[in-house]
């Protein structure tokens, strides 16, 4: 890609995307810029990926195509009221704050703004990230095509009406926490009967990745997956029962619903 991208703030998952386009070698790291509040975290960027340094949000808006606004919902108001006089006329601005609107944010840049909206989880990182994605009507198909691309870089994306956005970033944003507390759960199981740690992280960490490739690359529903492990009898059986008298699948749809519910608050 030959467009500058740039981004307003620098934290966790601005760092993810960065790696992960990056890596991908989908963009040179000399079309990426960045700005943040501290430069120290600006200096670590700029070591690491080769990255360039923008003096303030201002130098980011002016000079990039794509802007990322990687900021806490409470700065957006601020700083697209800064930048909004001075972003490229067909820049794109990339959403990726919870609880901010495609409407809200077209209606603090006062003019006719290309507005995507995007929930990237952390593996983007890794190459496997998961990103639920909606444009506004001024984005044009090409440019569509262009910003999933970008995505799809370091991961999957999904193209999704906004009022789906909440549900998909409980279940593809927020669920890496449960993942590993899951993952954390199995290897403590496997410490208790006498395995060293490191090795059951391993193990769990493998079983998990295993499990959803076999998922996604079969099509195979996870219930019929799931079949095909327990045996008329078997131990597995005896787990999975054991699941769910303690609620296993109850309780993760309650951690779902606890977040789509905290997400419509903001």
């Amino acid at each position: 890609m030959d467009r500058k991208i740039g981004f307003i703030g620098s934290g966790k998952m601005a760092e993810a995307i960065i790696g992960g386009i990056i890596d991908s070698e989908f963009v040179d790291p000399e079309n990426v810029f960045a700005s943040n509040r501290t430069m120290p975290k600006l200096l670590n960027l700029k070591a690491t990926y080769g990255i360039q340094i923008a003096e303030n949000n201002v130098d980011v808006a002016k000079k990039c195509d794509i802007v990322f606004l990687a900021i806490t919902p409470d700065k957006y108001a601020s700083v697209i009221y800064e930048i909004k006089d001075v972003i490229q006329e067909d820049a794109i601005v990339v959403l990726i704050a919870v609880g901010q609107s495609i409407a809200q944010n077209e209606e603090r840049f006062s003019k006719n703004t290309k507005v995507v909206k995007a929930m990237p989880n952390t593996p983007v990182l890794v190459g496997e990230g998961l990103t639920s994605i909606r444009f506004n009507s001024f984005v044009t198909d090409e440019e569509k095509e262009e910003i999933k691309a970008l995505f799809e870089s370091f991961g999957k994306a999904e193209v999704m009406d906004e009022s789906l956005m909440d549900a998909a970033s409980a279940v593809g944003g927020s669920s890496p926490a449960f993942v590993y507390m899951y993952m954390e759960a199995l290897a403590d199981a496997a410490v208790l009967h006498g395995m060293p740690r490191e090795q059951a992280y391993r193990i769990a960490a493998q079983s998990v990745l295993g499990s959803a490739k076999m998922m996604l690359e079969t099509g195979l529903h996870p219930g019929k997956l799931k079949d095909d492990v327990c045996s008329p009898g078997g131990s597995t059986i005896q787990s999975v029962a054991s699941l769910e008298e303690s609620g296993f699948r109850s309780a993760v749809i309650k951690a779902v619903q606890a977040n789509v519910s905290k997400l419509e608050k903001k």
